[in-house]
């Protein structure tokens, strides 16, 4: 981690100024607009309250969902400044239903001691997503550093997560944006061996870069999900009606003539004729029949892939090894999620990559149990396809 945290910054130079800081609150909500998971504001929470300890005054952005470009009420970011308050008890919260104005700038520079405030959604304005070098300026208006700290949001080169850095300086990491990079660049750099990556999800296309990069720092890489039924037709296997990408057939076959004995597949799968049958059956991979498809790794594949995890000293993981979200289909993701907190509890690396595999690890009520649960799941994965994120480059230098 080269890059400078709010940690480096002497605190008698940011006492009393405004610290203009990007925050992934990228947040579900219900139809009453009522938060159904605050795990991204929790996670948040230290670098506020850092920033508040110190005595800088915190200007928070971030965005919500999939505006146009334009105010949508059902993206607002109201419910969030109400889950702040109850978050931070003893801070008063200042909502303002503007971002890039003259009333969010004021309202920037009257901040008290112990008073945070949060702006609304950036993707409600237009240039956002495009990076808009005058939108940039303008978010600059409202602080006078930058902290990034929306690891979620790293790899878009946004107004508010690139642009303003480049107009306001110094620019440093949170404390969030800090773990997430120290943990991912760990396992890159300088993981403990062995070292395991797990894989898994619907489709090899979009997990090739990742494969391709893990492969030769990896002491083994196990596949699960839909995206080995792609390999098992390379291999000449019979696949049902199982999720295949046929443009995809001759990438696998590829890799697994590149990987060898470092890349394992599922030896047996749980078929079901449709996902909604309420129950499935195992085969050995080379009997999946051919009226049937399937949606999760069989038990002996379970087993197998668990004894790796045990045996390792650094894992990591990203995709889930079935329809986790439909039992009985999600056996072998939750087999996974037991065996990540036991390789931790036996003093394991373990790194969840995001994603389905955080929600899965959170179903499983473990993600406590593991070293780290990454924020960002197409950060994390790009991250780990070795690619820059403009959100992390544009930072300051330690």
């Amino acid at each position: 981690m080269n890059k400078k945290t709010i940690k480096n910054l002497p605190p008698e130079l940011i006492r009393g100024k405004r610290a203009l800081v990007r925050l992934d609150l990228n947040v579900p909500l219900d139809s009453e607009q009522s938060i159904t998971d605050d795990t991204r504001i929790r996670a948040s929470l230290p670098t506020i309250q850092y920033l508040l300890n110190v005595g800088a005054r915190p200007v928070l952005l971030s965005h919500l969902g999939r505006p146009k470009g334009k105010p949508e009420l059902k993206y607002s970011l109201e419910p969030v400044a109400d889950r702040l308050e109850e978050l931070l008890p003893n801070t008063k919260i200042i909502f303002v239903e503007t971002t890039d104005t003259d009333e969010a700038v004021k309202a920037s520079h009257e901040l008290g001691a112990n008073e945070v405030l949060l702006l609304e959604n950036t993707r409600f304005l237009g240039g956002e997503e495009t990076n808009d070098a005058r939108l940039a300026r303008s978010l600059a208006e409202l602080g006078d550093f930058f902290v990034n700290d929306a690891f979620g949001a790293a790899h878009r080169a946004h107004a508010s997560t690139a642009g303003v850095a480049e107009h306001l300086r110094p620019a440093v990491a949170g404390l969030l944006m800090e773990k997430e990079l120290e943990y991912l660049g760990g396992v890159l750099a300088a993981p403990k061996r062995p070292f395991v990556a797990i894989l898994g999800g619907s489709k090899i296309s979009g997990k090739i870069d990742v494969i391709r990069e893990l492969l030769p720092k990896v002491d083994a890489m196990l596949i699960g999900g839909a995206m080995a039924c792609t390999f098992y037709k390379a291999m000449g296997l019979e696949t049902g009606k199982s999720l295949v990408e046929p443009d995809r057939v001759d990438l696998a076959k590829e890799l697994l003539d590149t990987a060898g004995a470092k890349l394992t597949l599922p030896h047996d799968a749980v078929v079901a004729a449709s996902m909604d049958a309420g129950a499935g059956h195992p085969v050995s991979r080379d009997s999946i029949p051919a009226g049937e498809a399937m949606f999760d790794i069989g038990p002996k594949s379970a087993e197998s892939f668990s004894r790796a995890i045990a045996s390792a000293k650094t894992i990591i993981w990203n995709g889930p090894m079935g329809v986790f979200e439909k039992p009985p289909f999600d056996a072998g993701t939750m087999a996974i999620a037991r065996a990540m907190a036991s390789a931790t509890k036996g003093g394991a690396t373990t790194i969840i990559g995001g994603g389905d595999s955080a929600a899965a690890i959170a179903v499983a009520g473990l993600e406590s149990e593991v070293s780290h649960v990454s924020t960002g799941g197409g950060a994390s994965l790009e991250f780990l396809e070795g690619k820059t994120l403009p959100g992390v480059a544009v930072l300051d230098d330690r």
